[in-house]
């Protein structure tokens, strides 16, 4: 089935701002097996998006148009799709009383033109927004479906998921029995794994499972996509693939499905009934930002020490004087992580202490990045060269510091070199 996207808006089309809706609903088509074969950016113009629906009615069997159902002057996708459809537009009557109600119960009058995001074309379907007034809908241009959504993307991406996905299935004659499996990663590149994982989709000879990547560094999200005719055929056709999946990317999985990095961490120190202290330089107290504000975190968090130079940071922890100036080393980080531990009184602490390099006239060229991991019985540590700018060694330090501590609490090797170290 061919498929278009055509996103729409002036602030889209001049890179007010970045153009996330598109990429995530390409994203979402191609986990379930519907690729994108073109896509469009149009500004709020009358002609332009007539002659851009018009195109995609003639090229495409389904078309997917983003943004332009507000209640403003410049919000025209219900007055251009009646025109291309050759229909009238018409006041729905159910709908209007649905974004009434929308207001009533936020204590608030209904703004007159709001009444506009209730005008669609006489032969439209409706399609439910549950958390929003821009009413979704589709219907046919040319010889191809359309389905139009709002630009919020919270409001698009609950239309997309729960209502648009199972009509396209539908339309496509596809199983519509499907399984997307993801491997989070930190440490592998893609074309890395794109190696390792050579020949697991063989698994499973009937082409019915596809092997795929996203990369957004620090992370790489491998994924499964599986077709069956049913659930069980499904489990059974992805069982040996996952497992062969995890024996070779081994310890560097670091979260499945919907688990993240910080949430596996959290949850490995409240089953131990653990607490943890972080103290940063450089990452401007990321690392206690990615798992303060989880749910749980209450009992397990003590605090985060941030700071930039050395002399301040052991200050903090109780080591005023004791810190050595100098190149740094996983001997001060592990004092640092040793003192942390013991004035908070966690049963862990992690410390990510990072040194950034300056070339000439002051750009920074990477970063030395120290950590340590102290226990009552032990202190493990490493030392990492990462290389890039100030942004990519940020990033890193980040990640490894959560990563080395999710291998501690899961009794793995802190240091494993990675594709982003360099000697």
């Amino acid at each position: 089935m061919r498929i278009e996207i055509i996103c729409t808006g002036d602030e889209v089309l001049t890179g007010r701002i970045v153009n996330t809706n598109f990429a995530y609903i390409s994203q979402k088509l191609e986990d379930v097996g519907l690729s994108v074969r073109w896509e469009t950016t149009v500004g709020d113009d009358r002609e332009s998006l007539l002659r851009a629906f018009q195109l995609a009615g003639e090229r495409a069997d389904a078309v997917i148009v983003n943004g332009g159902l507000g209640p403003t002057v410049d919000d025209l996708s219900q007055e251009i799709a009646a025109q291309a459809a050759g229909v009238e537009l018409s006041l729905n009557d159910a709908w209007l009383g649905r974004m009434e109600d929308f207001f009533r119960r936020r204590s608030r009058v209904m703004p007159p033109n709001n009444t506009k995001q209730a005008m669609l074309p006489v032969t439209a379907e409706v399609i439910d927004n549950p958390i929003g007034t821009a009413c979704g809908f589709a219907l046919d241009i040319g010889r191809a479906r359309f389905f139009f959504t709002p630009g919020v993307p919270r409001e698009l991406r609950r239309m997309l998921e729960e209502q648009i996905i199972p009509r396209l299935l539908a339309k496509s004659g596809l199983q519509t029995t499907i399984r997307l499996k993801r491997f989070h990663s930190y440490g592998l590149g893609e074309s890395h794994v794109d190696t390792l994982l050579a020949g697991v989709d063989a698994l499973v000879p009937d082409g019915s499972v596809k092997l795929g990547f996203r990369a957004h560094y620090p992370q790489l999200e491998t994924k499964l996509t599986v077709r069956g005719r049913d659930v069980d055929d499904v489990r059974a056709k992805l069982g040996p693939v996952e497992r062969e999946v995890r024996k070779r990317l081994g310890n560097f999985i670091l979260a499945e499905d919907d688990q993240t990095l910080e949430g596996v961490v959290l949850a490995e120190l409240a089953r131990r009934e653990a607490s943890l202290a972080t103290v940063e330089t450089f990452t401007g107290g990321q690392i206690a930002a990615r798992i303060a504000h989880l749910p749980g975190a209450e009992k397990v968090f003590r605090r985060g020490v941030v700071g930039r130079a050395l002399a301040e940071i052991g200050a903090a922890v109780g080591l005023a004087g004791a810190v050595p100036a100098g190149e740094l080393t996983r001997e001060t980080a592990e004092a640092v992580a040793r003192a942390a531990r013991e004035a908070t009184g966690a049963t862990h602490a992690l410390a990510v202490l990072v040194d950034l390099d300056e070339g000439p006239d002051r750009i920074e060229l990477g970063g030395t990045i120290c950590l340590a991991i102290a226990t009552e019985r032990e202190t493990a540590s490493r030392r990492s060269r990462i290389l890039g700018g100030r942004e990519w060694v940020r990033l890193g330090a980040v990640e490894l510091g959560l990563d080395c501590l999710r291998r501690q609490l899961q009794g793995l090797p802190v240091y494993e070199r990675t594709d982003f170290e360099k000697t």
